[in-house]
């Protein structure tokens, strides 16, 4: 489907709209109805376009944008148009999957996690997080570990949703991959219970950073 048309795609995504699959997606913020593997296996079909995934993402349409960021390039975009996108990305899953599938491997991706990490909207600042904690699990020659800990303990517990949300994740990143610092991460979310008491389901592992930090360590044996 390479040279395919707005016009006839956005058909096909209203046609792939549920109803049911709606009414679950609004309740953790997303506003679409079209099932993600039906979405995805739509991406297969159109393959990479650029040009096509910047009229989707312009449409403003969140199942468009979510179709947008499967058959963009990512290294295509600079880096104050990424900046714009992510202040548009509002729905979470348009939000996670900006930053997991395209942020994360554009070449400005270092740059913009200084900038929002420091933002005073916690949405975007939840992104810079995010991008903090890839480093922390793959790259984190440079970063302050231990300044990390200092901001998490100080801010975490009070922070929006989202944002206590990333940053907890950071802090079991630290705890799970730093051995070093692994006795500090459990002590500071034994303190604050920070999703301590988040339902689980059978099979998972709890978000809560102490159990999140034993259960990994012991897994991978670290």
């Amino acid at each position: 489907m390479t040279g395919a048309t707005l016009t006839e795609v956005m058909a096909e995504l209203a046609a792939l709209e549920d109803p049911k699959v709606r009414a679950v997606n609004e309740k953790h913020g997303d506003d679409h109805g079209v099932n993600l593997g039906k979405l995805r296996a739509l991406a297969k079909r159109l393959r990479t376009q650029q040009d096509l995934a910047r009229r989707l993402w312009e449409t403003g349409d969140t199942a468009a944008r979510l179709l947008a960021l499967l058959v963009c390039r990512p290294k295509a975009f600079e880096r104050d148009e990424l900046d714009g996108m992510l202040r548009e990305a509002r729905p979470p899953k348009v939000h996670d999957w900006l930053v997991n599938y395209v942020v994360k491997k554009n070449p400005h991706a270092e740059e913009l996690r200084l900038a929002w990490t420091a933002d005073p909207d916690p949405v975007v600042a939840s992104a810079g997080w995010a991008l903090t904690t890839e480093r922390v699990a793959k790259k984190p020659e440079g970063l302050d570990l231990a300044a990390l800990l200092d901001v998490v303990e100080a801010e975490m517990k009070d922070a929006p949703d989202r944002l206590q949300w990333a940053m907890n994740h950071c802090l079991a990143q630290i705890g799970i991959e730093h051995a070093e610092h692994r006795a500090r991460a459990l002590d500071i979310g034994e303190r604050l219970e920070v999703l301590k008491d988040y339902p689980t389901s059978p099979g998972c592992t709890s978000p809560y950073a102490p159990v999140w930090i034993t259960e990994m360590v012991r897994r991978t044996g670290k």
